[in-house]
C-alpha cells in the first residue's frame, strides 16, 4: 500500500494556521492598546471632574458615578476580548476542519 503525501498541503494548513495566529495575536494587541487608552482617559478626565469637588456629599456621589461608570467600561472591555477570542476560536475551528476533509 503506497501513499503520497501532500507535503504542500499540510506546509500550506501549518501557514494558514500560523497566519491566523498571527492576525488575532495582532488584534488582541491592537484591542490591548485601545482599553489601555480609554482607561487613561477615563482616569484623567475622572481627575479633572475631583479637582471641583467641594461637599462629602459631593466626593460619595462622584465615587460612586466614577466607579458605576468604570466598571461598564470593563464590561465592555471584556467583552471585547470575549468576543475576540469567540472568532478567533470559530475560525481556527473551521480552518482545522477543512484542513480534515
Amino acid at each position: 500500500m503506497t501513499n503520497t503525501i501532500d507535503f504542500q498541503k499540510s506546509f500550506d494548513s501549518v501557514k494558514s494556521l500560523m497566519e491566523m495566529q498571527a492576525a488575532a495575536i495582532s488584534k488582541s494587541v491592537e484591542l490591548q492598546k485601545k482599553s489601555g487608552e480609554e482607561l487613561a482617559a477615563f482616569f484623567k478626565t475622572e481627575a479633572e471632574k475631583a479637582q471641583s469637588l467641594k461637599t462629602p456629599e459631593d466626593v460619595v456621589k462622584f465615587n460612586v458615578e466614577a466607579n458605576t461608570a468604570l466598571f461598564e467600561l470593563l464590561k465592555a472591555q471584556g467583552e471585547a476580548f470575549s468576543e475576540l477570542a469567540k472568532e478567533a476560536g470559530e475560525t481556527a475551528m473551521a480552518e482545522v476542519a477543512k484542513m480534515a476533509k
